[in-house]
Formats: structure tokens, C-alpha cells, sequence
């Protein structure tokens, strides 16, 4: 039995597709449900990565269908509230909600393909393959096991000593609903699609979304210590005190809490010794800031190689795996690099003129901008 570990995007894209070809699989998800919890904001299709694999699927016609119209417009901002730079969209970088999109693959699988609310505690090798800890103390075997359960992955550390580590930012999370009446002010600063205003060390990122929603993303500079503390409304504020007015005003009123989301990666261009039976996917394999807009295109790009390798190698899974890995990584360091790269640019000492140079570069390819997503 195949039993993949996580059921975000590419865990479910990847049991579809294994299941279409005859393949059957088990994905072992924590939540309990499919709508229990938010599944992080808006996502760009790209082209060669998430567009393909969406198309290699059969699936990319009906995910068209609820694509964010407009949605991949852009916006460059000064603290001062200028704008420096705006493109609007044009549908060459398709956005969708990440919950939309994972539903839509998910309602794709057979029911019985996902057991909701199974946690794992723990993963162990024995003659016959896997045997799968259950946090409620259940245990069950697995001939082949493949992780696609996140930036903390559980089965990473049976594969390899890395873990991620922290880019010393952290972004604070505000959801805005009902915009046009409620929040005129944060609107405004977002417009069509998404926003970056940036400065050293720190800065505000903002998307519009479905329903007349807003996420907007408060960048800062935060020892690790203390980067997933909660964080009052107040101590916010100081942080953004030399900002212009407006600026103010999009970060003094919001709807729920202050989520933290510290912002880890995986070392670049380094992966895990080949290991039999066992292999990762997506944010588990290589974890990177959202400042490349390829993380969930590159998951759903591994969910589709993988299943293309096994689909060919249904005899042989270990050759499936070697196939797929070094498909895997030659594909993705680059990413790694643009995306640490844009990190630093977009906090850097003369933040946002790199930025500024950077997307006037690329406004002709705007499958190299980044993206404001987070997990």
C-alpha cells in the first residue's frame, strides 16, 4: 500500500493521479475535515510548474473556473504611500485561493481516499516496509511511504538531519472581510491584486481575494525567540509608526486575531540521501520563503512527476523515486536561490528600490514574480 502523509494541494494531486492510473493509495490527514481551519491566501498558477501538473491531471479547465479575475495585478508601494510602480493583470499568472484549489482536487478523489483525523506521532522502518505511529496510539504498515506533510514534515526526519531554518522574518497575518464597506482604506492600499510596500527590515504585503476579502501581510524583523508570540494590536502599531497615515489605518482595525507566520526554509540544494520505499513532496522536500511564487506550483509539479514515475515503474518503486528526486531537484534549486535571493532584496538597506529594479525587469515575465502566499 502506498500511503501518502498530508493532504494539503500536492498529497491529494498526487492520490489522484496514482488512483486514475490504477494505482491505489491511503492519504493519513490531521484535520479532521476538509473546512476546518483556513488554508492560507492566494496563489499563482505558473506555467511550467503548477499549470502543467494541473493539465497532466486533466484537472486545469475546472480550477480555470475560479480563478480571481484580475487578481494578478501588481503594486509596488513607499512608505509614504506612493506608488512606484503597478501592472495590472492580465491572466498570465492565474490566481486562485489555496482552499479552493485543494478542494477541487480533493472532491476529484474517491471518499474512502483521505482518513481525516489521523495525526502521525511517528514513523519507523521494519522488514516489511513502514510501520506508521498514530498519535491516538493506532498503528498501521505501509509498503511505501511518501511525505507530503509540510514544512515540519514527520517523515523528513527519518530522511535527513536537516530542519528549517529561520530567514529572521516574520509576517503577521490580517484578514479584512466585507472590504468595500468595512476597510475602504486597506482596499484602496491592496487594489486589484496584490502589494508590496517595503522598506529595511520590515514591510506590508497585501492580496485581494475572493467574496470582497483582504489578507494583508505586516513584515517584521523578529528575533526567533519570540517570532511566534502573539502580538497586540498596539505593539503592532510602533512597529509602523514612520509609516504614512493610511498605512496606519490598514493595520489598526482588521477582523480575528493577529496570526505570526514566521517565514523558514530549507537549506538550498540540499536534499536527503536516497532511501528506499520513502520519498517527499512539495514544502517537505524544500521549504522556501513565498518570494519565488513557486511553492505550491513546485509541490503540485513533484505530485505530478512522482505519479508519472510510478505509473512507469509500477514494479519498482525505488526506481520510481530515483527518477523522480533527481527530476525533483534539478528543478527546484534554482527556485530555492531566486527565492532567498528576493528575500533578501525585498528587506534589504535600500529596500524598495531593488524591488522596484527587480519587478521593472521582470514586468515581461511575470512568471518570475513572487507571490504573498503563506501555509
Amino acid at each position: 500500500m502506498i500511503t501518502i502523509i498530508g493532504a494539503g494541494v500536492a498529497g491529494p494531486l498526487l492520490a489522484y493521479m496514482l488512483q486514475k492510473g490504477g494505482v491505489e493509495c491511503t492519504i493519513l490527514e490531521a484535520d479532521p475535515s476538509l473546512h476546518i481551519r483556513h488554508q492560507g491566501g492566494m496563489l499563482n498558477l505558473n506555467e511550467n510548474t503548477g499549470q502543467a501538473a494541473l493539465q497532466a491531471a486533466g484537472l486545469y479547465q475546472k480550477v480555470l473556473d475560479h480563478v480571481l479575475p484580475g487578481g494578478d495585478a501588481l503594486r509596488l508601494l513607499g512608505r509614504d504611500g506612493a506608488v512606484l510602480f503597478e501592472k495590472k493583470g492580465n491572466g498570465s499568472r492565474p490566481e486562485i485561493d489555496r482552499g479552493t484549489l485543494r478542494r477541487i482536487i480533493i472532491e476529484a478523489l474517491p471518499e474512502n481516499v483521505i482518513r481525516w483525523g489521523s495525526a502521525v506521532r511517528a514513523i519507523e522502518r521494519d522488514p516489511k516496509g513502514f510501520i506508521i505511529r498514530m498519535q491516538d496510539d493506532s498503528v498501521m504498515q505501509a509498503d511505501l511511504v511518501i511525505g507530503a506533510d509540510g514544512a515540519w514534515s514527520c517523515l523528513r526526519s527519518l530522511l535527513t538531519e536537516q530542519k528549517p531554518i529561520y530567514s529572521g522574518i516574520t509576517f503577521i497575518e490580517l484578514r479584512y472581510r466585507n472590504a468595500t464597506r468595512n476597510y475602504p482604506v486597506a482596499k484602496r492600499l491592496v487594489g486589484d491584486g496584490l502589494m508590496f510596500a517595503l522598506t529595511k527590515g520590515q514591510g506590508i504585503i497585501g492580496h485581494r481575494e475572493p467574496n470582497d476579502e483582504l489578507c494583508v501581510y505586516a513584515a517584521l524583523s523578529l528575533p526567533e525567540d519570540n517570532c511566534r508570540n502573539e502580538l497586540s494590536r498596539a505593539a503592532l502599531l510602533s512597529h509602523f509608526d514612520e509609516w504614512a497615515k493610511d498605512y496606519q489605518t490598514l493595520l489598526a482595525d482588521s477582523d480575528g486575531v493577529l496570526v505570526p507566520r514566521p517565514i523558514y526554509a530549507l537549506p538550498t540544494g540540499r536534499y536527503w540521501p536516497r532511501t528506499p520505499r520513502a520519498t517527499l513532496i512539495g514544502d517537505a522536500a524544500h521549504l522556501m520563503s513565498p518570494f519565488a511564487g513557486e511553492g505550491v506550483n513546485l509541490a503540485m509539479a513533484d505530485a505530478s512527476d512522482l505519479a508519472t514515475a510510478i505509473l512507469a515503474h509500477r514494479d519498482n518503486f525505488d526506481a520510481a523515486l530515483a527518477e523522480y528526486e533527481a527530476k525533483m531537484a534539478k528543478r527546484t534549486t534554482p527556485y530555492q536561490e531566486q527565492s532567498a535571493a528576493n528575500l533578501s532584496l525585498a528587506f534589504s538597506y535600500d529596500a524598495p528600490r531593488g524591488f522596484l529594479d527587480f519587478f521593472e525587469s521582470l514586468s515581461s515575465d511575470p512568471q518570475s514574480l513572487p507571490e504573498a502566499n503563506q501555509r
